[in-house]
């Protein structure tokens, strides 16, 4: 793994603590380079009603997310390993398949979305808890990530959410965009 502990890492922290934080950091380093690009690939694709507030609401998130890989990252060097982010390692080393979604419907975009931000927030969470007996500092980061990520989970389902307060549980990105579909369906005839 390229993440390898070097000659440095901060005081308190075992090489071998090291080596295992830094290759649960390279994972999200992964998943967030990952998402940053597949939020930027939103905002180019995404048309239809709502246009203008979807593809002005994904810019900060991108911004957000760009921050949070450049932080993991230099955690990644403080505890003394080498953050990968090559488009080539990013491909190879995740666990989930590329994006399925083209030019679609800002709803269609906004279900296919709030799957991708389930599978970062669960992953990230696991991340944040198995890092309590290893590192408070590193949980400490993940768990600001998990502020700004679930919030903008947040701004995504107040999208999808039904005046009835339900929200479309959907799977894969496909459903994600099907229930989309339908709740912008529904929305066009009048139920809320």
């Amino acid at each position: 793994m390229p993440t390898t502990t070097s000659r440095y890492q901060p005081s308190g922290i075992s090489s071998s603590d090291a080596d295992q934080i830094n290759e649960l950091l390279q994972g999200r380093l992964t998943a967030l380079i990952d998402l940053e690009l597949t939020l930027k690939h939103i905002h180019w694709n995404v048309v239809g009603p709502s246009f203008i507030g979807v593809h002005t609401m994904i810019d900060p998130q991108v911004d957000a997310v760009r921050l949070m890989v450049d932080a993991i990252a230099e955690r990644i060097a403080t505890l003394g390993g080498m953050p990968v982010g090559t488009p080539g390692y990013v491909a190879t080393h995740r666990s989930w398949e590329d994006y399925s979604i083209l030019r679609a419907t800002t709803m269609e975009h906004l279900g296919a979305l709030d799957v991708v931000y389930s599978g970062v927030v669960n992953d990230h969470r696991a991340a944040a808890a198995a890092l309590d007996d290893l590192d408070l500092v590193t949980q400490d980061m993940l768990i600001g990530h998990l502020d700004q990520l679930e919030q903008f989970q947040w701004f995504v389902r107040a999208h999808l959410e039904a005046s009835d307060g339900s929200i479309p549980q959907s799977t894969t990105e496909e459903e994600g965009a099907a229930a989309g579909r339908q709740r912008a369906a529904a929305v066009a005839n009048g139920d809320r």
